[in-house]
């Protein structure tokens, strides 16, 4: 994986820790539900538990989710160096469970005319990384 440095002096990407045990719970078919509850911390388990409510119309539970997985991110950005700006690349793996999180928040936040809330989390994952907001959109 190539990162690419800011030419103009902006911080350095933030790269979140692996987590290996919620990628292999959830791709083992282990309930999402239960891979958040052994996981709390996990923004992959609370991205997958947005997107599976989203997918059956349960927008409220998909806006609850995503914002749990948000704030959980946020923290492990902040644990890991990040000062509440700057690259939070699709390409580095860890990332994308905030990075859905934020894409799922937007997307509920729009549903339930949240309309502030949901540009800033929109504008927040093209800030964040392009890429990602490329790839969920």
């Amino acid at each position: 994986m190539t990162l690419h440095q800011d030419l103009l002096g902006g911080p350095p990407p933030t790269l979140l820790p692996e987590d290996p045990a919620p990628t292999a719970e959830l791709a083992a078919g282990v309930a999402p539900a239960q891979v958040a509850a052994d996981h709390p911390t996990s923004s992959l388990a609370w991205a997958v538990l947005a997107d599976e409510a989203w997918a059956e119309g349960r927008v409220i539970e998909s806006y609850a989710f995503a914002r749990t997985g948000y704030h959980r991110g946020l923290d492990s950005l902040r644990r890991n160096g990040w000062k509440g700006h700057g690259p939070v690349p699709w390409e580095h793996e860890p990332n994308r469970g905030f990075l859905r999180c934020l894409n799922a928040l937007a997307r509920a936040a729009a549903a339930i005319n949240e309309t502030e809330e949901a540009q800033r989390c929109q504008q927040f994952l093209v800030d964040s990384s392009p890429a990602a907001a490329d790839a969920l959109s």
